[in-house]
C-alpha cells in the first residue's frame, strides 16, 4: 500500500515526528536570527522569505555578482504582490539595474540579470512588467 505516513516515525501521543533535516534546521536558524525588539527585521525577512529562487536564478545571481538585501527582497516581494493582484502569471520585475522573471503564482524568481546582461535581450513569455522604485 502507498501510505504517505509510512516514512514518518511516531512520536508522543501517536503524532508523526518530522526528521530534522538541513532544510528544517535552516528554517530554525532564520527564525532565531530574525528576532528583534521592534519586529521590523522580522517583517522584512518574512516578506523576503515569501519569494523563492530557482536553481537557475541562484546561479545567475551568483555569476553576475548580484546581491540583494532583505529590504530589497521585501520591495521585490511587494512588486510580486502587486502583479498577483492584477492576475499576472509570469512577470518581468525591474529593480534598479536588475531584471527578474518571476512566476507569480509560485512566487519563484526564474532568472535574473544585471543591466550589462540585459543588452539586446528580448523578454518573452511574460504577461506583465513591474517597475520597483
Amino acid at each position: 500500500m502507498n501510505d504517505p505516513m509510512s516514512g514518518l516515525s511516531v512520536g508522543l501521543a501517536g503524532r508523526p515526528v518530522i526528521p530534522l533535516t538541513s532544510a528544517t534546521r535552516q528554517g530554525l536558524r532564520h527564525t532565531e536570527e530574525t528576532k528583534s525588539p521592534d519586529g521590523n527585521a522580522f517583517k522584512t525577512m518574512l516578506a523576503a522569505e515569501s519569494l523563492k529562487f530557482s536553481h537557475h536564478a541562484e546561479q545567475r545571481l551568483s555569476q553576475r555578482g548580484i546581491k540583494l538585501s532583505p529590504e530589497q527582497l521585501s520591495a521585490i516581494a511587494s512588486a510580486v504582490d502587486q502583479a498577483s493582484a492584477k492576475g499576472a502569471k509570469d512577470s518581468l520585475v525591474l529593480y534598479r539595474n536588475v531584471a527578474m522573471i518571476v512566476n507569480v503564482p509560485s512566487r519563484t524568481v526564474v532568472t535574473a540579470m544585471d543591466d550589462k546582461s540585459m543588452q539586446q535581450h528580448v523578454f518573452t513569455n511574460i504577461d506583465s512588467a513591474v517597475f520597483v522604485k
